[in-house]
């Protein structure tokens, strides 16, 4: 419970290492689970964000206050430091988060990062794009609309996967609070600065994959070279090859936790 809102967690249980690994801009404890290693030597834990999975969506929509509910709970378990990490918005979530409370970090994942430090990049704007259609449209005129865009045109020629992500929106309930996470989290940013980024103290893993127009290894490269001592590993691109795309995820981060 915080703010009088309930947040639902997933923790896969065990003695093992304890990764706070948080999920995508409108996913769940479901992608999490999918891309974390099958191995009892690490425990999966994962905050469901506002408005995601199982917990309540209130109206706060931001990567900070994302951010501040992981730290809570973080501390309610009495947990840190622990290696954290995430998955598009949650990389962002985890960036700010070791930059702002170094104590509870004690390693980094950061796989296919939506964002560097700038608010509202770029390759945000389909998201955006969808969340603003939602907001005065309803749903199945609010996709016909979209499929005659240039952005449409553009991730089925480049990034079909993000496409198939980018229509799954039109269907997620409730759809104004779909809408109202699409429009504040691409119009958003982690509030952390590169020199911020360049203080880190940890270890840290980037995972990039290439045909995604919204999570562009150039983000990913530039976080590489950054953050002091970070590593970066590129995946087969998900929508390419999802099954060798989730083998290599679980291969590149079983790896690099192992090293704790």
């Amino acid at each position: 419970m915080r703010d009088r809102l309930r947040l639902a967690a997933y923790d896969s249980g065990g003695y093992g290492l304890p990764v706070v690994f948080q999920h995508g801009l409108c996913g769940d404890a479901r992608q999490t689970a999918e891309a974390f290693p099958d191995d009892p030597a690490f425990r999966l834990i994962t905050l469901e964000c506002r408005g995601h999975g199982a917990s309540q969506a209130g109206e706060d929509f931001s990567i900070g206050t994302f951010a501040d509910d992981i730290v809570a709970f973080i501390e309610q378990l009495g947990l840190g430091p622990v290696v954290l990490g995430g998955i598009s918005m949650g990389s962002a979530i985890s960036s700010r988060l070791a930059v702002r409370r170094p104590d509870l970090v004690r390693g980094l994942v950061l796989a296919r990062p939506a964002w560097v430090v700038e608010a509202a990049p770029l390759n945000m704007k389909p998201n955006l794009e969808v969340g603003e259609l939602l907001a005065r449209l309803p749903p199945a005129e609010a996709r016909r609309k979209f499929e005659a865009s240039e952005a449409y045109a553009v991730l089925a020629r480049e990034a079909p996967d993000n496409l198939t992500s980018l229509l799954g929106f039109f269907n997620r309930e409730p759809i104004a609070v779909t809408s109202s996470l699409l429009t504040n989290i691409s119009a958003d940013g982690p509030g952390i600065t590169e020199a911020d980024l360049m203080e880190l103290a940890v270890p840290a893993l980037v995972l990039a994959t290439g045909q995604d127009f919204i999570h562009p290894v150039s983000h990913a490269e530039r976080l590489a070279r950054v953050i002091p001592g970070a590593v970066l590993k590129t995946l087969t691109p998900k929508g390419v090859d999802k099954p060798a795309y989730l083998a290599d995820f679980h291969a590149e981060l079983g790896a690099f936790l192992k090293d704790f």
